[in-house]
């Protein structure tokens, strides 16, 4: 059994194929997966909760996207602070900083990310956490704002040691793509050599980031198996054991029920 922690499925990404997409990742083994509704609108938000009370094993986290910290006025915020209440949303998210494009203005997307942070704080879910090329900015908000007395996961993790271990001393997880497999991936696999056990997630970050052997082509949460394994291959570890540390990870921070084993892991 594996949990994709982080997807994104809404229709304008998959189309038709969605419910393909769906049955091919529970046909590979995936029990749950986390439909990450984060745009610039509140209709994304809807999309994803939307698509848990559809289905049983999709779980919702709702919020803005760094990218568009410009359209969090008052009411984004008090339609996400309203979905955030919603029981199939298990997280507030995905929200953080990017450096790299810099869509919206660094003080903006400040701003954004303290806010949701305060979101999370008053519903008491976690947060899941962008960051990219935004480290130094991104460990002064997690010290200097509540966001340790909820905790969540650095999703999709590509930075160095230092904000790892600010996160992890949090109470932070720490989200890993199919970049633990790329050629170009050691850094990613230098820290992942260093975090607990207990504190590692898995996910696809779908339609981003196909892992090895799917590079180059639209990616699906069944391929988090292909990620498991990477993570298997780094640690010296099972493709079993990783699938069994992972789940339980993932139904520590998103508080999700256990998930009872049946039949044999084939990958």
């Amino acid at each position: 059994m594996f949990i994709d922690t982080h997807c994104h499925l809404e229709l304008h990404r998959y189309g038709d194929e969605l419910p393909f997409v769906l049955q091919r990742a529970r046909d590979n083994g995936v029990a749950r997966m986390v439909a990450i509704g984060s745009g610039g609108t509140l209709a994304t938000c809807e999309e994803a909760v939307r698509l848990a009370e559809a289905h049983p094993d999709i779980h919702a986290v709702i919020g803005f996207h760094p990218h568009e910290a410009s359209a969090f006025d008052f009411d984004a915020a008090q339609g996400v602070a309203e979905f955030a209440e919603h029981p199939r949303v298990v997280a507030v998210g995905e929200t953080g900083l990017d450096y790299h494009y810099a869509f919206s203005p660094p003080v903006v997307q400040e701003d954004a990310f303290r806010q949701q942070i305060e979101i999370a704080r008053m519903v008491g879910k976690p947060l899941v956490i962008h960051n990219r090329e935004s480290d130094e900015d991104c460990i002064r908000i997690l010290q200097d704002s509540p966001a340790g007395s909820v905790g969540g996961v650095i999703h999709c993790f590509t930075s160095g040691w230092d904000l790892a271990k600010v996160a992890l001393d949090l109470g932070f997880y720490i989200g890993f793509t199919g970049i633990v497999s790329f050629r170009n991936g050691e850094d990613v696999r230098d820290v992942l050599r260093r975090v607990p056990q207990d504190r590692i997630v898995i996910e696809t970050d779908s339609p981003f980031l196909a892992p090895v052997p799917h590079r180059g082509r639209r990616n699906e949460p069944a391929w988090v198996v292909d990620v498991a394994r990477a993570v298997a291959d780094t640690l010296g570890l099972s493709l079993e054991e990783v699938a069994r540390i992972t789940t339980e990870n993932a139904c520590r921070l998103y508080r999700l029920p256990d998930i009872e084993p049946s039949g044999s892991l084939t990958a």
